[in-house]
């Protein structure tokens, strides 16, 4: 389990790259009107961790790709 220090650290780090994201909007210049989406990949002496933020006017895109992450994830976690 993540210890409460570094589940902070790690909210921190996500929360700073992201409010320097929304400063300049030229990082939403080149993307589709309807849908979008965000990564960051960060990682400290104990682990990587990664965020993907998601934007569209039709939830169903969004629900489709969190059910696409959720079963990446269940199988890379029974092939271990």
């Amino acid at each position: 389990m993540i210890e409460q220090m570094d589940a902070k650290r790690v909210v921190e780090v996500i929360g700073n790259n992201l409010i320097g994201v929304s400063h300049d909007s030229n990082n939403f210049q080149k993307l589709p009107d309807s849908f979008w989406g965000y990564f960051a990949r960060g990682h400290d002496t104990k682990g990587t961790f990664g965020v993907i933020l998601t934007y569209s006017e039709n939830g169903k895109d969004v629900d489709d790709l969190i059910k696409m992450y959720e079963e990446w994830a269940k199988k890379n976690k029974e092939s271990k």
